[in-house]
């Protein structure tokens, strides 16, 4: 008997079409955006290919280290050693962790809220015009973000099992992340409050468990920093990044980065989404008890990374802080996705508790939830159309200030202008994005809107006379 007929076959694609359609089409996607060039992204391909030629992240001549960790620029180096030293090459590398960090939020949604949440989150992280840049430039973020994602999903799985081999892979995994771009310190955040939930109810397993988790961290900085290179421990704080103040005609505003997230990083409608889902919560609190230490996880390194980066950069007065909270913020990104994303069954949970409802109640959750499904709808397709003009713009800049020209820049030397097979290519994959979040969902949304559709009925205002008509 073969191990798969058609019959099994059939259930295995049903089962993860949707995951697999939202992938199929953010590659379609990322195909007609970029790549996009600037500075770093030479900078970062001279140190790739230091390490080719020296061993070493080197830019330029022997012996001028690049100022950054090194194993982003040792896994770039692998990479062209495999298929060859081109800038394109390198962006195809960036675009694999684009993908690989799409599936590890659809996983962590998936395992912190349902399969629906973890859906939508991929969808909205893969398709943000944030995402969409960073995982088409040849920039060390991408991977030191799916590292960071990698560290947490398996950081959860430890605690949950209880597992101390799982927490030293986790800690590896947060070694390889730190090591890649000290911005992976926020995953410590989510790790941290994660494990306090679930943490093991002795001492001594606690320090067990840290010490499993932190030892590989610091034994690999200290071999990078004082052994290999021979920079010393405290190098890693002497980045170009944390010293350079901002010209002095330039006077930061302490809404810089909240500038950024909302007029170039995510959108207004997908932050309204992510604030409508912390008042969901809030308005029901009872009801999505179950769910508030994952709310409370997302809203907390959300306002510590974006905290920090206003401090280093208005606060502190430094330059690459305020200049390029592209990159400064970046964590927030799969955060912020799962808070919106979690919208999607709070607003079918509320249109299913409605039944049981006064009639002022049911009316006021029919619209809530009508509400955000809308607006989730909203923030998808407005993604989408920001996806086309970055496809179609040979010059971009993430502004930090409304009024002046100061942010982060890049270049696309080949926009797609009239090409009509990528953009053929992009509206294929919007549809392949679209397909997969309606077939996952269409089952809970018709179920948990016939108690709304009865209410309709009863009341006269819309008549509808069943699932016929509106398939009809």
């Amino acid at each position: 008997m073969p191990m798969f007929d058609k019959s099994n076959l059939k259930k295995l694609l049903s089962e993860n079409y949707p995951l697999l359609s939202i992938l199929i089409g953010v590659v379609l996607v990322s195909v007609a955006i970029g790549p996009f060039q600037n500075g770093d992204t030479e900078w970062e391909f001279q140190a790739a290919t230091g390490v080719i030629k020296w061993g070493m992240p080197y830019v330029n001549n022997f012996g001028n280290m690049m100022d950054q960790p090194p194993l982003g620029f040792y896994i770039e180096a692998l990479f062209f050693k495999i298929f060859g030293a081109s800038a394109d090459i390198g962006v195809i590398l960036v675009t694999l962790f684009g993908i690989g960090s799409t599936i590890l939020v659809y996983k962590i949604g998936k395992v912190l809220y349902s399969k629906t949440t973890g859906l939508f989150a991929a969808a909205l992280f893969a398709l943000t015009p944030w995402q969409l840049v960073l995982s088409r430039t040849f920039l060390i973020d991408a991977q030191c973000l799916f590292l960071s994602l990698l560290c947490l999903f398996v950081g959860i799985s430890a605690t949950r099992k209880d597992s101390l081999k799982l927490s030293m892979v986790s800690g590896i995994l947060f070694a390889a992340a730190l090591l890649t771009k000290l911005y992976a310190v926020f995953i410590l955040i989510p790790l941290v409050m994660f494990y306090i939930l679930y943490r093991p109810k002795n001492l001594k397993r606690t320090f067990s468990w840290l010490g499993a988790f932190f030892l590989p961290a610091i034994v690999f900085v200290f071999l990078w920093y004082q052994v290999i290179s021979g920079q010393g421990m405290l190098s890693i704080f002497s980045h170009g990044d944390f010293s350079n103040p901002n010209y002095s005609e330039v006077v930061p505003s302490y809404f810089f980065a909240i500038n950024f997230l909302g007029d170039y990083g995510l959108g207004w409608f997908f932050i309204a989404a992510a604030a409508l889902s912390l008042g969901v919560y809030l308005f029901r609190r009872k009801q999505f008890s179950n769910i508030l230490l994952f709310d409370l996880i997302c809203l907390t390194i959300i306002i510590a990374v974006v905290s920090v980066n206003t401090f280093l950069g208005a606060g502190l007065n430094l330059k690459s802080p305020y200049n390029n909270a592209i990159k400064f913020d970046y964590q927030v990104l799969p955060f912020f996705s799962l808070l919106a994303a979690s919208l999607a069954g709070k607003c079918l949970s509320l249109v299913k508790s409605a039944k049981t409802a006064s009639k002022h109640i049911k009316l006021l959750l029919f619209l809530v939830a009508l509400t955000g499904l809308v607006l989730l709808g909203t923030t998808i397709l407005f993604n989408m159309q920001t996806a086309q003009q970055l496809a179609t713009s040979d010059y971009l800049l993430f502004r930090v200030e409304r009024s002046i020209d100061v942010g982060y820049s890049l270049f696309n030397p080949d926009p797609i202008g009239n090409n009509v097979l990528l953009r053929g290519a992009q509206y294929l994959g919007f549809a392949f994005v679209l397909s997969g979040l309606l077939v996952a969902s269409r089952h809970k949304l018709w179920n948990s809107f016939k108690p709304m559709r009865r209410w309709i009925e009863k009341k006269n205002a819309l008549p509808i006379k069943g699932k016929e008509i509106l398939q009809g």
